[in-house]
């Protein structure tokens, strides 16, 4: 293996062995999950603000126990870092990258350009009209240059362009792309790449492990190549369903995007145990619909037959990206415990979701001893 393409793995300072630690139903296990895949790939989580100012001691336990990297929720999105005016806020983006620097933990930007949390002012006038490309080429060189700049050598890795293929498999019309085109993408890898050269870059997007996604994606990548574009990896946010996508569809998504020359990274795992309410899951954040009890079976409680079902998908899933564990960087899942899941409001407010690896009570799942066991 290339040796700078695994360059960035180390560069957020991951610790070799896993802590002793024993919290709640975990005391009689001494091996986390960072140890266990330590020789295969990093295993990661999101966290929110309030586990990076450590208001959540027994979170900051596992994950200090069982991950080997980290991505923020939101600190570093546009409305999270920026006021209204334009001035900076650093506090929960500092908070994070301190979590990280204390824990000596992989860590990654999310993100530098996506077309949601973020104020049309950034786009538009007083007038409501759309800026000039040069005045948005401006405010994209400012933006990142300043927060790539700040956490240079901080940050292992940057999540540069989010979700710039519709899910029409075209590109998105969003204003990004209306004033500035797909130039807007080799920009953000651009000015990323010369603000911290040792980052490794990637493009992220969710239902890419599905076929024309998948195809879309490639065919986009090989044009940011084709220009010149510093893309190094390819991110499947992977907010996937306990029925689907198939296994099959999702080797073909890392062996595709693999050829292209790119590390794979499953950047947003969660794996959706309630009923479906569109033909294929989507994660364009937008979205809602009416909440419906039906469409809430699991109010008080998992079912067995159902805890079973998602705990035979994580395996699935772990055994797929073992077998591929030569192409995968890293394993993401979104969030830490199933009562801070984004699930449990989207796309329905107010419904109880079990997407992840540790439930309610902040204990780990059956899920988790399956993977573990791998």
């Amino acid at each position: 293996m290339n040796s700078n393409r695994r360059q960035f793995l180390i560069g957020g300072g991951i610790t070799a062995l896993a802590s002793q630690l024993s919290i709640g139903a975990m005391a009689a296990t001494k091996t986390g999950l960072k140890e266990v895949y330590k020789d295969r790939f990093l295993v990661g989580a999101a966290i929110n603000a309030a586990i990076a100012r450590n208001d959540h001691p027994d979170l900051t336990e596992i994950i200090k126990r069982d991950f080997s990297s980290i991505t923020p929720e939101n600190a570093l999105k546009w409305e999270s870092v920026r006021n209204e005016d334009g001035s900076w806020k650093w506090e929960d983006a500092d908070a994070f990258v301190e979590f990280g620097q204390k824990h000596k933990i992989h860590s990654v930007g999310h993100c530098l350009a996506w077309h949601s949390q973020i104020p049309d002012s950034v786009f538009k006038n007083d007038k409501g009209e759309y800026i000039s490309a040069a005045a948005l080429s401006k405010k994209m060189e400012e933006h990142i240059t300043t927060i790539v700049g700040r956490y240079k050598g901080k940050l292992a890795a940057w999540d540069a362009v989010n979700e710039a293929v519709g899910d029409d498999n075209q590109m998105r019309k969003s204003h990004y792309y209306n004033i500035l085109g797909e130039e807007f993408i080799d920009k953000a890898f651009h000015l990323a790449h010369e603000t911290d050269p040792n980052a490794h870059l990637m493009y992220n997007d969710y239902n890419n492990e599905k076929e024309n996604k998948r195809e879309a994606t490639v065919e986009l990548v090989k044009r940011l190549q084709k220009r010149g574009v510093p893309i190094h990896g390819l991110g499947i946010q992977a907010h996937i369903a306990v029925g689907g996508p198939s296994i099959e569809e999702i080797e073909k998504s890392i062996i595709a995007f693999h050829n292209l020359g790119l590390r794979v990274h499953f950047t947003e795992l969660d794996i959706d145990v309630l009923p479906l309410v569109w033909d294929l899951p989507v994660a364009e954040i937008s979205t809602r619909f009416d909440y419906k009890p039906e469409r809430d079976p699991f109010k008080t409680g998992l079912s067995k037959e159902m805890n079973d079902q998602l705990s035979k998908r994580y395996e699935d899933l772990f055994k797929l990206f073992i077998k591929h564990k030569d192409k995968i960087d890293r394993v993401t899942v979104w969030g830490l415990t199933d009562d801070t899941s984004w699930l449990n409001g989207f796309p329905i407010k107010g419904r109880t979701s079990y997407p992840l690896l540790f439930n309610r009570d902040h204990q780990p799942k059956d899920a988790y001893y399956k993977i573990l066991k791998l």
